[in-house]
């Protein structure tokens, strides 16, 4: 059995870009920006992921008409790596998530959602190293 499921949850890096092809099919490319937070030796540590978005016909147009820079964006779909040869000869190669649905975040009133908008700190629960989560972290 074979599967090929991706969903990312996180901000859009920059506007979304839209274009028509020659056959007439909308596309819209767009990154998505993930954060993973873990803590090492009593520090916290903080690593972003860039994901490349590739979203076709409706997706797309809705892509291009209510993403903006900042928002939060849910894509599932499938990964897909695509290659070409640049303008020099060298073969160059490009992972993208092909979007089959999407979901879009809440907006805040009276603003566009940027990275810098302060949101509600999500509390982290961390496994020990023996694989044991202390119930007393459990803020619930």
């Amino acid at each position: 059995m074979n599967l090929n499921k991706a969903i990312v949850l996180g901000r859009v890096a920059q506007d979304p870009e839209a274009r028509t092809t020659p056959s007439g099919q909308q596309v819209c490319n767009f990154t998505i920006v993930t954060n993973r937070i873990w803590s090492q030796n009593g520090q916290k540590q903080q690593a972003a992921e860039f994901h490349n978005i590739v979203l076709w016909r409706r997706l797309a147009e809705i892509a291009s008409q209510y993403l903006k820079k900042g928002g939060l964006v849910l894509v599932e779909g499938r990964i897909q790596t695509r290659s070409w040869q640049d303008k020099t000869g060298m073969k160059r190669y490009r992972t993208e998530i092909i979007g089959e649905s999407m979901q879009l975040g809440p907006k805040v009133l009276g603003e566009q959602p940027t990275p810098q908008t302060k949101e509600e700190e999500i509390p982290i629960i961390e496994e020990k190293e023996d694989g044991e989560i202390n119930v007393e972290d459990i803020p619930f």
